[in-house]
């Protein structure tokens, strides 16, 4: 079996970028199965609080879910166009210590939602460079930007779009085929 950390790279609860994760969770293949992790209870990143009190729990827990993971899939929402405070945030935690191995050689996805007309275009390429410094192996072999979300999720945060649904399902289908 073939395991995906997926991670959101919103706090909302009804995030149109949760909701793709969970509907790519859904539309995953046969043989793959992507786990939701959570960054909701990581705390801002301080050197202080981490030097008395060592590495969070939940920080723990998405460094042993990404350890046990053969791929990452991020799914990021963009915010003045950029990566979201909160999101880079939760990856620089994880990062610290011993937590860089976990990304060295990890082919990572990234994907996004966005009620603007260039569905997180911005954000995904500014993720790169970390993802480079982070020494991860990017997937460029496909690309998936969902614009308009307002018109493709419901109030909930559900992707309702068919369309959608099917170019998310070929995505994850093409990433997990690289793993």
């Amino acid at each position: 079996m073939t395991t995906i950390l997926g991670l959101s790279g919103s706090l909302r609860r009804a995030s149109f970028n949760t909701g793709l994760l969970r509907a790519a969770r859904d539309s995953a293949p046969d043989g793959v199965r992507i786990i939701i992790g959570s960054i909701t209870d990581v705390p801002l990143y301080n050197g202080d609080a981490e030097a008395a009190s060592g590495t969070p729990k939940a920080v723990q827990r998405l460094n042993a879910q990404l350890a046990g993971a053969d791929g990452l899939l991020l799914v990021s929402p963009e915010y003045n166009n950029g990566i979201p405070g909160v999101f880079k945030n939760a990856i620089d935690w994880m990062s610290r210590g011993d937590g860089l191995a976990n990304f060295k050689g990890k082919p990572v996805a990234v994907t996004g939602a966005s009620p603007g007309s260039f569905g997180t275009a911005h954000a995904q390429s500014h993720w790169l460079p970390v993802l480079r410094t982070l020494q991860t192996r990017p997937f460029w072999e496909g690309r998936l930007m969902v614009s308009k979300a307002g018109d493709l999720f419901d109030e909930d945060g559900n992707l309702t779009d068919d369309k959608t649904r099917d170019r998310l399902a070929r995505f994850v289908a093409d990433f997990a085929a690289t793993l």
